[in-house]
């Protein structure tokens, strides 16, 4: 799989600076996108349920975040969407329709994903954008399958991923079209400028928690909203980057129609590491700048 170059122009670097977001059609070539897609298939074919049944949900943030969920810094682990699993903890859907997504370490760990989260353009993008050393903190492949795909309720990237000072960029890759139909993402331009609302935490039980007890209030999010929200509809291939305290979500994909996208977000490796963030690696897992 080959990286061709890519450039961003003043403009773009202005328009992200001033709105917190970017679109960027034809970021990843159709062999990139092809070669993920078979990288995640087979990841998924590999999945074994019944080994750890983990639940993913947005919407129960601190409840759902186990132990499984907190190792997940250090490998590459498998989240269920909710309802997945009956009573008895078996998979009440298929398993390609199971999957919530896939993480946290894709980008050291995966020998088709890792190389493209680290490549010469994505490197060369970051740093026109602010980054002075980027580093690869958390990465995910969101499935977001057809009918299940669940909601992914308004929030700042920063919330969970803090440094000081704030440095997280999210860079997410549409490998299928991604439209309102199927649970495209949606943005508060500007909405950085008011800063980071809260933060998701890892407390002395090694619990996590929401500093202040309770999780942020955001806009009111739906396509009938009043409160700025602009969809960012996006063919395969294309990028979306989101400054880290930029508001936004997306939908549950009612449709007919998957959603796949990969998704890296990057500090700076200049900034701190705060130590009560709930991603935390192992001594002997460094992390390493591009």
């Amino acid at each position: 799989m080959t990286h061709q170059p890519f450039g961003v122009t003043a403009e773009q670097v202005a328009f992200f600076q001033r709105e917190g977001y970017l679109v960027l059609p034809d970021f990843a070539s159709a062999e990139e996108v092809a070669a993920l897609l078979a990288r995640a298939d087979e990841l998924l074919r590999a999945f074994e349920p019944s080994a750890n049944p983990s639940v993913f949900s947005t919407t129960k943030q601190t409840e759902t975040s186990d132990e499984y969920f907190l190792r997940s810094a250090n490998n590459v682990s498998f989240f269920l969407e909710p309802g997945a699993l009956d009573a008895h903890g078996q998979l009440r859907v298929p398993r390609h329709l199971a999957v919530n997504k896939i993480g946290h370490a894709l980008h050291d760990l995966d020998p088709v994903l890792g190389p493209w989260s680290r490549s010469a353009k994505v490197a060369a993008l970051l740093r026109a954008l602010g980054l002075a050393r980027p580093l690869p903190m958390q990465s995910m492949y969101l499935c977001k399958p057809p009918v299940h795909g669940g909601v992914v309720v308004p929030h700042q990237d920063s919330c969970f991923l803090d440094t000081e000072p704030d440095s997280c960029h999210g860079l997410w890759v549409a490998l299928e079209d991604a439209g309102r139909e199927n649970g495209c993402l949606w943005a508060v331009p500007r909405s950085h400028e008011g800063g980071v609302r809260g933060r998701f935490v890892l407390d002395e039980h090694h619990k996590t928690e929401w500093s202040g007890g309770v999780p942020p209030e955001y806009p009111p999010f739906g396509e009938d909203s009043q409160s700025g929200w602009v969809p960012l509809e996006a063919k395969a291939g294309t990028a979306v980057l989101l400054h880290g305290a930029t508001v936004h979500a997306s939908a549950a994909n009612t449709s007919l129609a998957s959603r796949h996208a990969y998704s890296v977000h990057y500090v700076d490796a200049e900034a701190t590491w705060q130590p009560t963030n709930w991603l935390q690696r192992d001594e002997d897992f460094p992390a390493v700048a591009l």
